[in-house]
């Protein structure tokens, strides 16, 4: 079990990492994620 969810860990760190490979475009990410919880929410 314990192995899977490190697994699961490690993919899905990859993914994020593949998909904005510098600290201001994972900035940008996490902003874009606020907004659209932001604007759901309204």
């Amino acid at each position: 079990m314990k192995k899977s969810v490190a697994i699961a860990i490690l993919a899905l760190t990859a993914v994020t990492l593949s998909a904005c490979s510098t600290v201001k475009g994972l900035g940008r990410d996490i902003e874009s994620v606020g907004q659209a919880g932001e604007e759901a929410i309204n």
